[in-house]
């Protein structure tokens, strides 16, 4: 049977004599369902909404607690050693970020703990340090230019691009340029911590102290994480000193 059609008057049209002309390409379609049609659409897409919130909600409820029941993950967000910008670098190799005057070595502040250092001659030095070892390294901390220490902040490594030019900068101007990875970051052994970054620091500190002219200065640029350790535990005082 064909569908039912409701007559439509056209002008111009005179099939039946009476001007209307019976459409059959229009079937029957009540009003209504056209608004009931809207509002389904409506509370599907209302329903969907609101699933994403309880989704949004309970993630952002977990997130406390999943920081307390696994403070690996808490320690990564504040320290964010796991970043590591240029991500390829071979730390063994500073010549590879253009430092032709700069050694790698290791240290071990603690017993089956190594943490990577460089140590940047000045630039005046640069000819005299090609194809040298560790030990005619060591030795130029006796020459009558001073040194810095720099402590790199969370996130990164030794050998990020701006530490790099900054290396670069100091060490133009007659500057020993040291610098490590605390323990957990870049190819140091350990997992990070504000206690192993703080004695990480001394022991460099101490380490450098013992090789240089006493009559020299050591300065320290960088800043180090606030610590909650007792007073009596360290007998050094850093001064701080803002840096990127």
């Amino acid at each position: 049977t064909r569908p039912r059609t409701w007559p439509v008057q056209l002008e111009g049209s005179d099939v039946d004599g009476s001007g209307l002309c019976l459409r059959r390409d229009a079937p029957l379609c009540p009003d209504w369902s056209a608004d009931v049609g809207c509002s389904l659409l409506r509370l599907g897409l209302l329903g969907k909404i609101k699933r994403m919130m309880m989704v949004l909600l309970f993630v952002y409820v977990s997130i406390p607690f999943i920081i307390k029941l696994f403070p690996s993950i808490q320690a990564k967000l504040v320290f964010l050693n796991f970043v590591r910008v240029p991500y390829f670098i071979d730390l063994k190799r500073p010549l590879d970020q253009g430092l032709n005057h700069t050694h790698n070595l290791y240290l071990e502040p603690e017993a089956g703990l190594k943490i990577g250092v460089w140590h940047t001659v000045p630039a005046q030095m640069w000819r005299d340090a090609q194809d040298k070892d560790g030990n005619w390294y060591r030795s130029t901390f006796s020459s009558a230019h001073p040194v810095i220490l720099y402590l790199h902040g969370n996130a990164g490594t030794r050998g990020g691009d701006h530490r790099v030019q900054l290396y670069k900068v100091l060490s133009s101007l007659g500057y020993h340029v040291v610098t490590f990875d605390y323990r957990g970051w870049g190819d140091s052994d350990g997992s990070p911590s504000e206690r192993g970054m703080t004695s990480d620091a001394l022991f460099i500190y101490d380490w450098l102290r013992q090789r240089m002219e006493k009559t020299l200065p050591l300065y320290i640029w960088g800043y180090l994480c606030e610590t909650h350790t007792r007073p009596e535990t360290h007998t050094h005082t850093l001064k701080h000193t803002h840096t990127p």
